[in-house]
């Protein structure tokens, strides 16, 4: 029997995250930022909230749930997973699977939505013939990308015995992209629904299925009221527009 359940984590807030908002809000060009997208670290507000990430986990978690931990390789969804199982005390080490790295944006890696239009305008009219979910910046990746490494790893995951409930940390074009994938949203669903609705910094979205094969039941999406309650700030950077602002 493959996983039965999927806990779903948007990382806690980036370093990235304030500096991209404010470029955008701004009417800069650019997202000045010093790491390659990789290398972007949690900010204290984002440790904070992996913390309290941590405390939800520790009321949720039983002897094997969650069975198994992943995490996408990126230095801010590793350092969540880290902070989030150290506070709940539990003795999970997480897997790490470059499948469940963050979309890349190739030439238009930080730049706001007027820097690509300034800058790069044939792409931006393609994006615009294309559609968010097909258009694929040159050295980047389109949602339909990103759904293919989804796919592969859930491929490897149902192959798996007993997966039981897995908590995966990542990003959240990802977590919507799993969204899609697990209950079978066609493009024009998936982008109706992303527009309405906003991964939050450490939410948690379930999925489930209780046979442990075929399709999966949204059972809740991008809840954060674990924030709320022990007094941390509640981001809503929206991370994944075509503009790097993670």
């Amino acid at each position: 029997m493959g996983a039965t359940e999927i806990w779903l984590v948007r990382h806690g807030e980036s370093e990235a995250n304030p500096i991209a908002t404010a470029a955008q809000r701004s009417g800069a060009e650019t997202i000045d930022v010093e790491w390659r997208d990789a290398d972007v670290p949690l900010s204290p507000t984002g440790e904070e909230q992996a913390a309290a990430f941590g405390t939800w986990l520790a009321e949720q978690a039983r002897p094997g749930v969650p069975a198994t931990v992943w995490s996408s390789p990126y230095l801010r969804a590793r350092q969540t997973a880290d902070i989030a199982l150290a506070a709940a005390g539990l003795d999970l080490h997480p897997l790490v699977d470059e499948r469940l790295r963050d979309r890349e944006l190739g030439v238009l890696d930080r730049l706001t939505a007027l820097g690509v239009e300034r800058r790069h305008p044939e792409e931006a009219a393609r994006r615009r013939h294309l559609g968010k979910f097909y258009h694929r910046p040159p050295g980047g990746e389109s949602w339909a990308d990103v759904a293919l490494r989804i796919r592969s790893f859930l491929g490897d995951v149902d192959r798996a015995d007993d997966a039981g409930t897995m908590l995966v940390v990542a990003h959240d074009a990802v977590v919507m992209l799993f969204l899609s994938v697990c209950t079978g949203l066609g493009e024009q669903e998936l982008l109706d629904f992303a527009r309405d609705h906003v991964v939050t910094n450490a939410s948690v979205t379930r999925l489930e299925r209780a046979s442990g094969r075929g399709g999966w039941t949204l059972a809740e999406f991008a809840a954060d009221e674990h924030l709320e309650r022990q007094g941390v700030e509640t981001t809503e950077h929206k991370g994944d527009t075509d503009e790097r602002a993670r």
